[in-house]
Parts: structure tokens; sequence; C-alpha cells
């Protein structure tokens, strides 16, 4: 299952990419927000970031306007590597070499076209693990020094 969530700058993307998702076959939860009126990007990157770590989904999207503070506020749960790309080729490799669980996008920055391609990417691509697998437990090192 994919959780996903927004703030009222996202909420219109996330529409979108509910369909996408839907129409692909994906079992989705979403967090909210539930229309455009004005919320705080924090609680939304929260909670799809808490579902996230316990395990009641597999992977997450994030998206405010930019993309950026919701996936900061994400980022602040242990074992959430939350990715803000821009590109299907950050969405690959973030997924390729960070093995990130979030995804976040910016409904501001980038159009529907584009962030569907860069959810395709996100989704279909695989950790490689090896070197890589070595840099995200460095990282997880880190979380375990300062958060737990």
């Amino acid at each position: 299952m994919i959780a996903i969530g927004s703030d009222h700058g996202g909420f219109e993307l996330k529409a979108a990419v509910v369909e996408h998702l839907k129409k692909k076959g994906y079992r989705v939860k979403d967090f909210g927000t539930c229309d455009c009126s004005s919320v705080d990007y924090p609680d939304f990157g929260l909670a799809v970031a808490e579902a996230v770590k316990s395990g009641e989904c597999e992977k997450g999207i994030v998206i405010c306007g930019t993309g950026l503070g919701i996936s900061i506020a994400a980022n602040k749960v242990p074992g959430i590597r939350a990715a803000l790309c821009t590109d299907s080729y950050m969405a690959r490799m973030s997924r390729e070499h960070n093995d990130a669980n979030i995804l976040a996008l910016g409904g501001r920055v980038i159009g529907v076209g584009l962030a569907l391609d860069i959810v395709d990417a996100w989704l279909k691509t695989e950790f490689l693990g090896g070197r890589h697998k070595a840099r995200v437990d460095k990282i997880t090192a880190i979380e375990k020094k300062y958060f737990i």
C-alpha cells in the first residue's frame, strides 16, 4: 500500500497522483488534506512517515507547494528517507542508491505529466544494495546517534 499526503499547495497534484496510482492497481491510503484550505504541511508529512515507519504502508508520497517543507518534516522520523525529486532520473537514483521510502513532490513546481513520470520511475525502481547499502547504513547510524 502507498501512503500519500499533502498540504493545500499539493492538494491538486495529490488528487492526480492518487487517481493515477489507482488506475495502475496500487492500493492507496490518503492521509489528507481533503481540499485547498490552508493547513500545515508537517502534519501530513508526519502522518505519511509514521505509516511507512510502522509498516502499515510500504512506501509513501508527500506533496506540498515546493516539496521542501513536507520532505523535511517526513525526514525527522527515524528510518525515513524522503527524497524530493524534480525529474525521473532523481527518482530512480533516490531508490537505487538511497533506498528512499518516501517520494516528495512540489505541487507548484512541476506539472502533472512530469509528476506522474516521476512517480512511475520511483515505484518501479529497486534499491541496488551493495556499496550503496553501506552508505544508507551510515545514514541510519547518524539517526541512532541523534534521534534514538
